[in-house]
């Protein structure tokens, strides 16, 4: 357990530079949505060229088959998974501070465990506590700057990342249903493929599932076209957090055994927050945080730190 949390934190740092520069790309002038639809560009570009390259083609294979298999179950499941919590994510961007994005997105952890009972799994009381500690942690962190912040802007930055705390967790638990073929037979496929055991070849596969949303998002939209400076930062986000930070989630997930292992997988995202804080303190020049943001970040450690706890010690 303790090295599948490992793998979780590990995440949320790969995972905290899409706040930070998302950020910077808007504040350069660069419009969210392409933010989002390059993003997904360059992991799908990243994966086929990697995959290739290395002699792991056959995955590329596996994925085309998978999704063609169940288009449809994919098609949903990218665009809520990827398509939905990215977008709302990189709208965000541009109307609050990242630090601010990445606490109020940290309302997943509460969110993960009425996911997991809507469908059908037992989340352990015990577990909803910690997950409660580690929130708590983070409103310290944003409350301090939440005053300075107008109502509406404010209401723009954060309505979107909440949408956002609400779709990754459907459109990962759509995926571990699918893995598992245990409930709603009718409605979710059981997809035993075992190339769907490969970290790659799942983002691969979603990442395809996805590409229906981001068409139509553009037409609706029709964003001017994306600055020089964002195809960059959207190329290190694509790397670092759409490939590498999301196998690191995805393998941690798939080791989870249960769903109080599944609700503390996703509770060390809270990290998301103090990296993302540090990012802002070292590369944006925020200022340094005060006595109560310091508190929360203690408390999203301690709260991280009783999930492995009690994990070890106590089974619900």
């Amino acid at each position: 357990m303790t090295r599948t949390l490992l793998y979780g934190i590990l995440a949320a740092l790969f995972f905290s530079t899409t706040f930070l520069l998302n950020r910077v790309i808007s504040l350069d002038g660069g419009h969210w949505l392409w933010s989002a639809v390059l993003r997904y560009g360059f992991v799908l570009l990243f994966l086929l060229v990697g995959l290739t390259f290395s002699g792991h083609h056959r995955l590329i294979t596996a994925a085309v088959s998978i999704y063609r298999q169940h288009w449809l179950f994919w098609t949903i499941t990218g665009s809520i998974g990827m398509g939905i919590f990215y977008s709302t994510i990189c709208f965000s961007a541009a109307y609050a501070p990242s630090w601010v994005i990445a606490a109020t997105w940290q309302s997943t952890i509460l969110i993960t465990p009425l996911v997991l009972l809507g469908f059908g799994r037992k989340v352990p009381m015990r577990g909803l506590a910690f997950a409660l500690l580690v929130f708590v942690g983070v409103l310290l962190i944003n409350a301090e700057h939440a005053s300075e912040t107008s109502l509406n802007m404010a209401l723009l930055g954060a309505i979107p990342a909440l949408i956002s705390a609400l779709a990754y967790p459907i459109g990962n638990q759509l995926v571990w249903e699918a893995r598992k073929g245990e409930r709603f037979k009718k409605l979710i496929p059981h997809i035993e493929h075992p190339e769907l055991d490969n970290s790659f070849c799942k983002i691969l596969v979603l990442t395809i599932g996805s590409i229906p949303f981001w068409i139509v998002l553009l037409v609706i939209v029709v964003p001017p076209p994306p600055t020089e400076s964002q195809y960059f930062n959207t190329a290190v986000i694509a790397l670092f957090s759409g490939i590498i930070a999301y196998s690191l989630f995805l393998l941690a997930r798939h080791r989870a055994r249960n769903s109080f292992e599944i609700t503390a997988v996703d509770a060390t995202q809270a990290f998301e927050a103090v990296f993302t804080l540090i990012g802002e303190i070292v590369l944006i020049g925020a200022a340094i945080p005060s006595a109560m943001s310091f508190l929360g970040i203690a408390l999203i450690i301690v709260g991280v730190m009783c999930y492995t706890f009690f994990q070890n010690t106590a089974r619900p």
